[in-house]
């Protein structure tokens, strides 16, 4: 478990994040490697379309990619955390970078087999090296200060974000240029690339890889499953709704766009809920709070959607991107804090699968929240589609209020023997 430096950094800033020992370099390197998921999942459905001819077989196959990666974060991000950066990451970079080749040169011209591209896609997401996580767990090393860990993770969310703004960008690029089987190519020489120089980087020391983790004779000491840390959970379960509304207001966006006559403008709403996303995050990281991660997360929850059941009743366009603006304020706030408290959940030695778990969650409720309001949006009022996909974010935050918070949980396990329930066995490994 992290434990709180003893006194504050001096000027807890982003400057101060950067300038941390090693910091920069793994910071740029995962940014480099990361860059590759802003741009393959574009190009590759637009690569398997042109390919195939066919909208069906391109979004069967990249739906395959798509459940492979997210259903299998958390077990690759085990393996980073058993065998280290420097063991794991590089076999996972190097197959992944290869499938994505193979998709490439698949896809250069038409006429593939369709079963042979979704094999490659399924393959492929089942190998995505989890650089997010993997970032995430070095800031904690790097940055011991909590009130310093904070702000390197709002940076980490913020320019992660802009990466997803940008790499549509750049396909759009590409395939005006070279085609959509160039920005696979590209995606795989980036991700390979960037965990390269990052495992090689000093913050990916052979010290700080093995901090936490037991010698291979040492017994195993008793400890919860992650699925027992109630603090994890919950914040897992308030990412999950996070990413079920922002899932849901991206076609509520294009409905109401429409509704208004209006349906260029979908793209200028959604770059105003990623704005309102990063000024939130940096606005976020650069206060000093005073109350626990536990209590603002549903707070961050419950603002989102509010907000979202707001933007419902929006009957200009203006409005409309106001009120998603402001809805977007909450969100890198609120992965922000549901990943601190994933770190400070856990020992040392499974920081990475407890970040990938979060991750999973956002990106499981983000397919999930699409699809649902997919479903609803010919069939109800479109600003009760609005309060329904606002309503995960809303119960879950009332939820998680009135559990039982992890500091009471702790002062129950460390309670005398003679004083606790008899008959139970403490939680496996």
């Amino acid at each position: 478990m992290l434990t709180p430096s003893p006194a504050p950094s001096r000027a807890p800033s982003y400057a101060t994040v950067l300038r941390t020992p090693h910091a920069a370099r793994a910071f740029g390197t995962a940014l480099l490697g990361r860059l590759s998921y802003g741009i393959v999942p574009l190009s590759l459905l637009l690569a398997i379309k042109d390919a195939t001819r066919s909208y069906s077989l391109a979004g069967g196959a990249m739906a395959l990619f798509g459940v492979a990666s997210v259903v299998l974060s958390p077990a690759r991000a085990a393996l980073i955390d058993r065998h280290g950066p420097r063991r794991a990451l590089p076999p996972m970079a190097a197959l992944y970078a290869a499938l994505l080749a193979a998709l490439a040169l698949a896809t250069w011209r038409p006429g593939a087999p369709p079963l042979v591209l979704g094999a490659l896609a399924v393959t492929a997401g089942a190998c995505t090296p989890p650089l997010g996580p993997v970032m995430r767990t070095l800031w904690s090393s790097l940055v011991p200060d909590r009130e310093l860990l904070r702000r390197a993770y709002s940076l980490d969310g913020v320019a992660e974000e802009l990466l997803y703004v940008t790499g549509p960008l750049l396909v759009g690029i590409a395939v005006s240029v070279t085609g959509a089987a160039a920005g696979v190519l590209a995606g795989a020489v980036l991700v390979l690339t960037g965990a390269l120089a990052l495992v090689s980087s000093p913050a990916v020391s052979r010290e700080r890889v093995s901090a936490g983790r037991l010698p291979a004779d040492a017994p195993p000491a008793p400890r919860p499953r992650l699925y027992g840390i109630a603090a994890l959970r919950h914040a897992v379960l308030v990412t999950a709704a996070v990413g079920l509304c922002l899932g849901a207001l991206d076609l509520l966006v294009v409905a109401s766009t429409d509704r208004l006559h209006q349906p260029a403008a979908v793209s200028w709403v959604l770059a105003a809920l990623s704005a309102g996303s990063a000024v939130g995050g940096l606005a976020y990281g650069a206060v000093r709070w005073k109350s626990a991660n536990r209590v603002r997360l549903p707070v961050a929850s419950a603002a989102l959607g509010a907000a979202l059941m707001a933007a419902g009743t929006a009957q200009r366009l203006e409005v409309l991107a106001a009120v998603v603006a402001v809805a977007g304020l909450f969100v890198a706030p609120a992965l922000t804090t549901a990943y601190l408290i994933a770190d400070e959940s856990v020992d040392a030695s499974r920081r990475t699968q407890a970040g990938a778990w979060v991750n999973t969650a956002f990106n499981a409720g983000s397919a999930g929240g699409t699809a649902g309001v997919g479903l609803l949006v010919d069939r109800l009022p479109l600003a009760l589609c609005f309060a329904l996909a606002a309503a995960p974010a809303l119960v879950c935050a009332a939820a998680v209020t009135r559990a039982p918070s992890a500091a009471s949980t702790s002062r129950c396990r460390s309670a005398p023997a003679h004083r606790r329930s008899r008959g139970r066995r403490p939680p496996g490994p």
